[in-house]
Order: C-alpha cells, then structure tokens, then sequence
C-alpha cells in the first residue's frame, strides 16, 4: 500500500510503501511520548525503506534518543527519528540494525489508514499517570513491549496492503486469541 505523508507546515512531504500499513501499537514509553507527543503512539507502521521518497528533504532532522536504563550507563540510540526542522512534526524512525526498514508514524500520514482490528498498548510501565488506557476486549495490554512483531501481528490479523483477508471461524478465533 503506497502511503503519503508530510509534517504539518508542509515543508516535508513523503511517499513510502508500506506492507504493515495498519497502526497497531500505541507506545507509551518516554521517548514516544516525548518526541511524537501526547500518550506517544509513534512507531506503529511498518514500509520499505527502498521505497522512501522525500521532498522538503532540507527541513529534516535527526534525534538520536538517549537510553536511560537502570543499572546501565546512559547511551545513544542508533535509531534515527526523522522530524521537520520548520514545524516539529514526528515523521518516521530508521534504525541501521534493520535497514530494509522504515516506521513512518501514523500521524504523519495523509492516506486514508485502515481501522485496526486490535491495538497493542505497549510499554505501559513507562506510560504518564495522566493517560487513559482503554480496558477492552480491542487493546491489548502489555507492561514493555508485544513478543510478536509488526509483521507477525499484521499476518495474525489477515490484513495485506491494509485489507482484511477472509478467514474461517476457527482460524478467525486462533488469530484473536491473546498474545503470552
């Protein structure tokens, strides 16, 4: 599925295939909260990062977030956050250990997005005490991060290019059954 993006002034604008293109993930660890806004919900789409194609390409700026971890000394990231230098807006994140990879955040994309069957409320042990976390059958909670991928989640799902693949019941039952 081709998606569109851009950053809110207009100054960045992108194009990406994406073959995860539903957003699935609401982080909320400190670094989406703080870099994207809000309760986080930034890295949540997965694309081609062959495919990425920018304009506006001068207004980009790259953030390398600091991790804090106990015991461990703080350290930098290799992830790249991509952000419009003009307006602040969170565009996507590159990391060089999965290079193929790009994550644009669903709250840069224009496209008209599909509605997630289920979203993953990930890194809830790091989320701020003012955020509401739904409590239903559609979220799934989990205190650091989902043991299955983006990939894997989205072909849990059936969905490809952002549609719903028809399943049998007994399938459709194995695929909602919850994550360990």
């Amino acid at each position: 599925m081709k998606l569109q993006g851009s950053c809110h002034c207009g100054a960045v604008r992108f194009a990406v295939e994406a073959q995860s293109p539903v957003p699935y993930l609401h982080c909320h660890c400190s670094i989406c909260r703080k870099t994207a806004g809000g309760g986080g919900y930034a890295i949540n789409l997965g694309a081609d990062a062959r495919t990425l194609k920018v304009r506006g390409r001068r207004h980009l700026r790259v953030y390398h977030a600091r991790l804090r971890e106990a015991g461990r000394r703080t350290r930098r990231s290799p992830a790249e956050r991509h952000f419009c230098g003009e307006c602040g807006s969170a565009l996507w994140l590159w990391d060089p250990r999965w290079p193929e990879l790009v994550h644009p955040h669903a709250s840069a994309i224009d496209t008209p997005l599909p509605r997630p069957p289920q979203i993953v409320e990930a890194a809830l042990a790091y989320a701020a005490n003012w955020v509401e976390i739904a409590d239903d059958a559609r979220h799934l909670r989990c205190r650091t991060w989902p043991a299955e991928s983006l990939a894997d989640w989205h072909r849990r799902h059936g969905l490809v290019g952002g549609r719903r693949q028809r399943t049998s019941a007994a399938r459709r039952a194995r695929l909602n059954a919850p994550i360990a």
